[in-house]
């Protein structure tokens, strides 16, 4: 994403581009695969529909955007507790303030904090004290139960880590996000994101299948042996590949959260709702459970609906969708014994770190090579274009003042 960004901005100020792709396809970790004629992501994503900078790039009305309630239903208890966001959702706030998910006080707090995070800017949330997400939320008055069972799993499927260690200003910034839109599916895919930015390329600028082994200033060299000049080269790879390719790298290398993501078929959706389900129980192995196809009927083929369950981390029993049945089973009840395992997907590489007070710039020119991507800035979508569009910008600016 943050290469396809780079590349895009590049091409609009004149500039000739070539991207040299390793993989089969474009979007590196945002891609979607086509299985038995559903359409599996890979891992569960969504596309933020106020994404500033991305929104800019993409033509969100031809992505037929499909949105996800704002809110959640909680497991507990043997039961799924309804919690939204009232201010957009009034009629569920009498089943949000009496589920047994923190205080009412708790949520009383949660209006105080979405009433500060939203009128702040992402300039002004940017400057301000950074510090664990789990921190933050005890600062802000939570209790030990609203920030066990809403905050970990919600937060915990987006960061990828429960013990929320996670930089309170990414914190705020995706709950900004969060409160002023949706979370989305394009109707095709979340694969549809980077191939739309590919199609804003020229025809043939980009080669699939090409993995790169050395880069200088201005050249690459292919893994086939083949060298191929240029006025500047871009890095544009997760932060451990661009590591490999420069050692000594500025930044620090990144730790990566790791995700494993099962898919199950259905033949009717257990929740017939566009929202996700947490597990705030504080026991099992899911953290998350969607059903995608509640959201974008295209994710499953007709009559069937398309179930998404995240476990944290790299889990790779044997019996991982045994016991993950088994869970669901206590979930939504037996008609879970005959739901179809489509794919598990293991995401090594799920998101870069991103712990309080990183240093790391947002873009790096490391000896004349150019680095982006979304290690060096929020993990996120949105994250990696912001880096791509940067480092575009500075790469005009040093050819600009090069020509003076």
């Amino acid at each position: 994403m943050a290469g396809l960004a780079c590349a895009v901005q590049l091409h609009r100020a004149g500039r000739q581009v070539r991207i040299f792709e390793a993989s089969d396809a474009v979007g590196g970790r945002v891609r979607t695969d086509k299985v038995d004629g559903f359409l599996l992501d890979h891992g569960f994503q969504v596309y933020l529909d106020r994404y500033p900078e991305t929104g800019k790039l993409l033509d969100l009305e031809a992505l037929d955007l499909k949105a996800f309630e704002p809110g959640a239903l909680i497991y507990r208890d043997g039961r799924l507790h309804r919690l939204m966001d009232v201010f957009r959702r009034p009629a569920s706030a009498w089943s949000s303030l009496t589920a047994p998910v923190g205080s009412l006080s708790d949520k009383l707090r949660v209006g105080l904090m979405r009433m500060k995070i939203l009128n702040s800017s992402f300039e002004a949330i940017a400057a301000r004290e950074d510090r664990s997400t789990e921190a933050y939320l005890r600062d802000c008055g939570f209790s030990e139960s609203i920030i066990d069972r809403f905050f970990r799993s919600f937060y915990g499927g987006i960061f990828l880590e429960r013990a929320l260690r996670t930089s309170s200003r990414m914190f705020e910034f995706t709950f900004k996000l969060f409160g002023q839109g949706s979370a989305t599916v394009p109707a095709q895919g979340m694969g549809q994101i980077p191939k739309q930015l590919a199609a804003l390329l020229p025809d043939g600028s980009i080669q699939l299948n090409q993995a790169v082994h050395a880069v200088g200033i201005d050249s690459i060299t292919l893994e086939s042996g083949e060298r191929i000049q240029g006025c500047a080269t871009v890095v544009a790879t997760d932060g451990s590949v661009a590591h490999a390719l420069l050692p000594g790298l500025q930044a620090s290398p990144p730790e990566w959260r790791s995700v494993t993501t099962l898919y199950f078929a259905a033949d009717r959706s257990p929740i017939r709702e566009a929202i996700i389900c947490l597990n705030g129980s504080g026991a099992g192995t899911v953290n998350n459970v969607c059903v995608i196809s509640d959201a974008a009927p295209s994710y499953a083929p007709p009559g069937q609906s398309l179930l998404s369950v995240s476990v944290l981390g790299l889990v790779e029993a044997d019996g991982l969708v045994e016991q993950v049945r088994s869970e669901l089973l206590e979930w939504f009840g037996p008609e879970a014994s005959s739901w179809r395992h489509l794919r598990t997907d293991h995401t090594r590489r799920g998101l870069p770190e991103q712990l309080p007070n990183r240093s790391a710039p947002t873009s790096i020119n490391q000896a004349g090579v150019w680095v982006c991507g979304d290690h060096l800035s929020s993990a996120s979508i949105e994250g990696a274009v912001v880096s791509g569009k940067h480092t575009a910008a500075a790469i005009l600016a040093a050819r600009d003042s090069t020509k003076s």
